[in-house]
Parts: C-alpha cells; structure tokens; sequence
C-alpha cells in the first residue's frame, strides 16, 4: 500500500496535535511563511515535492504568520520564511532563509531520511569529477535499476553527456523526461547548459572574440558573444563581468539580451552554486534599479 504524503496547513488550535505531539513518532518540518513572499512559497513547493517523495517518513506542516499571530510570537519568528524541525516534541533544529532543494534534502538526510539511489548518485558525481566518466556512468545504471522512479539519476545522465559534448545524446534522453522535471530547476539549469553550447559553437571563439575587444572595448556584439562562450565552458565570473559591462554601456543592447542571458545564468546556477546565482541576481536588480 503506498505511503500517504503528510502536509498540512496549521493553526494554533491545531499545532499541538499535528506539530508537536506527532514529532514523537516522526519527524515535523514547519515552515512559518507568508503568502506574499515568494522565497516562502517556493520553497513550500520544495518541501510538498519532499514529503509526497518521502511519503510516511516526515510531517511538512506550514504557518501563515499573518493569520497566526500567537504561533509568530510563540516560536519568536522574525523573518520568513523561517524552518523549524520539531523531533520528540521539542524544536531541535532552526533554519532561517530560503533553503534550495540540495540543502533540504542534506537536512532530511541527517535524520536519516534519504534514498540509497542519491547515495549512488553522489558517489557516481565524485567519480565523474575525477575524470573516470565511465565508472560514474556504471554506477548510475546500478542506481537506475534500483530505483528506476529516482528521475535525478536520468538528469545526471543528462549532464554527463553535456559534459562530454555529445549534445545528441543530452537532448534526446531530456526529451524522453516528463515535462515536469524538464521545467524543475535542475531541468531549466541543463536546458540552458545546451542551449549555450549550442550559441557558444556558433561564435568566432574565445580567443578572436577577446581580440576584437581589445581592439574596440564598445564592441559588445564580441563581448555578449564572449559572455557565451564562458558561460558554456563554466566561467561564469568572467561571463557575469562581460555582460554587466555590456548593461553599464548599453543597457537596451539588443532589447535587453545581456538581461536576458543574466536570468538565464541565474538559472543554470541555482541548483548547484545557490549562493552565486543569489550574488548575480542581487547584482541585475541593483543595476536594473539603478
């Protein structure tokens, strides 16, 4: 029998019973929020996604702070949204900001909640850093069969052949993927990996491009092309630098297409460096305001 997802909405009335005496049995992940923000909403998609997974091993429960006031007071909550894991009763755990899927799922995992298959996936990732791409690829065809429902494995897969540069083979198995793992965050991130491979092998190269700059520093025609060529080869930096010059010098270049590629490097970073792609879209709305 399959396994009902625990997610509930809470009141005070109810908080006692759903939050605190339930931790006893399993573990209570309560998101204070608001429903304007839209870090807290996000991010209660993100735990949904998590506990209809993880179906029967956790309690995701959210609070509305605005139509629970006693609950924001009893707990102290300051900022939203703010997570707080209840374990025997008692609040054991504090997480304040918005948490991306990877940090969630470290967080479930040291309660002990987590699949064998994302072990095989860290161990294959790790293997295929250190250059032996075909022992990575074994072992994502041992966790596939293990558990063929683990769609991040055929992502992985997916950026494995980016990696290698068989763009064929990338684009034939993320076709094969249901459209909602394609239009996940992970999904948009390898989407836009190809699609910069894709403009990157259509330019003059790094070297030319960076020569025609040199010779004419208003040349942003070479610089956005510039900008693609280190996005595609992960310098994302150096990428950033370019187009913010292009957005200081012109910021109607080609109907903001620096903007453009900006929010599409933001997306391709998210999953992995959450941090950095923060850092770039503080930047792009500092400029945009400015």
């Amino acid at each position: 029998m399959t396994e009902q997802a625990y997610v509930f909405e809470l009141t005070e009335q109810s908080f006692g019973t759903s939050a605190v005496l339930n931790s006893h049995k399993i573990p209570v992940l309560v998101e204070f929020m608001g429903v304007w923000s839209g870090p807290c909403v996000v991010m209660a998609d993100r735990l949904t996604a998590l506990a209809t997974e993880f179906a029967g091993q956790f309690i995701f429960a959210k609070v509305d702070i605005e139509e629970q006031p006693g609950l924001k007071e009893q707990y102290k909550i300051e900022n939203v949204p703010t997570l707080l894991l209840f374990k025997d009763g008692e609040v054991i755990r504090t997480e304040m900001g918005e948490l991306q899927d990877a940090e969630l799922r470290a967080l479930l995992k040291d309660y002990g909640i987590f699949r064998e298959s994302d072990e095989m996936r860290g161990q294959a990732r790790e293997k295929h850093m250190a250059g032996n791409t075909q022992a990575a690829i074994m072992l994502l065809t041992e966790a596939i069969k293990k558990d063929p429902a683990n769609i991040r494995i055929a992502l992985d897969m997916v950026q494995i052949f980016i990696d290698l540069g068989d763009l064929d083979q990338a684009r034939g198995l993320f076709a094969r993927l249901p459209e909602g793992v394609r239009e996940s965050e992970i999904g948009k991130a390898l989407s836009g990996q190809v699609r910069m491979l894709d403009l990157a092998s259509k330019t003059a190269g790094i070297e030319v491009l960076k020569g025609q700059i040199a010779q004419d520093n208003g040349n942003h025609d070479a610089r956005f092309d510039l900008a693609i060529c280190l996005v595609a080869q992960h310098d994302y930096q150096q990428a950033m630098d370019n187009l913010l010059i292009i957005m200081e010098q012109s910021p109607d270049y080609k109907e903001g297409a620096a903007r453009e590629l900006i929010a599409t490097l933001v997306n391709t970073l998210t999953p992995n460096a959450p941090e950095l792609a923060v850092e770039y879209r503080r930047k792009l709305a500092n400029m945009v305001a400015g």
